[in-house]
C-alpha cells in the first residue's frame, strides 16, 4: 500500500536479526545492534525525508520510547511487572574451546501467546523460523540504559507520533499509555484495536492506512513521496 501510494519502502533487520549475517556473539552494545539502522540514515542525500517505523524496542509502533525522564531500567522494570510470564526458552550454545557459553530467546509459546497471538499463523510459523538468540549484553540493564540515556538538548527535534496496539499482551495498553505520558510531547498518539504485538502482521492494512495519512499531515501536505 505504501508503495502504490508513490512512496519508497525500505526494511532494515538490525544486527543480529532476520537475516542479517551478524552473529549475536558478536555484538557487544546496542549501538552495534543499531548499526544498520545509522548506516542508512548517514547514506541519505541532504533534505531528504524520511518516517522510521518500528516496533518494540524501537519507534513509536507499540514502542518502547525513551526520553530524559523515562529510562530503559524503568521500562524494563514495568514491562516485568506488569505482563504475565510465560517460561519458554530455547538454547544456543556457541562455537568454541569448551561450548559452555549458551544465549537464549524466547519460545515458540512466547511467540504464539504475548507477540503474534492475533497475527496470521503463517507469520507466526515464520518468525519462529528466524528467531535469533538474544545478544549477551541484552541481560545487562545497566549497560542499555547508559547507551540509551537521552538529553534534553536533543529530546523532542523530531515530530513524534505513538501508535497504540490495543491488545498487545507483551507492551499492554496500560502500560503504552504510561509510556506516552512520560516520553511526549507526541504529535498524535492514534490507536489500533484488535491488534497483537506485532501490528504489521496482525493489522497489517491499517497500519498502512495510518502510515500513509501520517505521511500526507506530517510533510505539509505536500504531494512529495517520502521513503518509509
Amino acid at each position: 500500500m505504501l508503495k502504490s501510494a508513490g512512496h519508497s519502502v525500505t526494511t532494515l533487520d538490525m544486527a543480529g536479526c532476520g537475516i542479517n549475517p551478524k552473529q549475536m556473539e558478536e555484538i557487544d552494545s546496542i549501538s552495534e545492534y543499531h548499526e544498520p539502522l545509522m548506516t542508512f540514515i548517514h547514506s541519505l542525500p541532504p533534505n531528504q525525508k524520511v518516517i522510521l517505523v518500528d516496533n518494540s524496542f524501537g519507534v513509536f509502533v507499540a514502542a518502547s520510547v525513551l526520553s530524559e525522564n523515562l529510562t530503559y531500567s524503568a521500562i524494563h522494570e514495568k514491562i516485568k511487572g506488569g505482563s504475565d510470564p510465560v517460561s519458554d526458552k530455547q538454547y544456543f550454545i556457541l562455537d568454541g574451546p569448551d561450548k559452555t557459553t549458551r544465549l537464549s530467546s524466547d519460545g515458540f509459546r512466547f511467540l504464539a501467546s504475548k507477540l503474534y497471538q492475533l497475527s496470521p499463523d503463517e507469520d507466526l510459523v515464520l518468525a519462529s523460523s528466524l528467531v535469533r538468540p538474544l545478544p549477551v549484553y541484552a541481560k545487562d540493564v545497566e549497560l542499555i540504559t547508559k547507551e540509551t540515556t537521552v538529553t534534553k538538548s536533543r529530546n523532542g527535534r523530531v515530530t513524534k507520533v505513538y501508535i497504540i496496539s490495543g491488545k498487545d499482551n507483551l507492551l499492554t495498553k496500560d502500560s503504552q499509555m504510561w509510556i506516552i505520558q512520560r516520553t511526549g510531547p507526541f504529535a498524535e498518539v492514534k490507536v489500533i484495536e484488535d491488534s497483537d504485538h506485532m501490528v504489521m502482521f496482525s493489522k497489517s492494512k491499517r497500519l498502512s492506512s495510518e502510515l500513509i495519512e501520517i505521511a500526507y499531515t506530517y510533510s505539509l501536505h505536500s504531494d512529495r513521496a517520502l521513503d518509509f
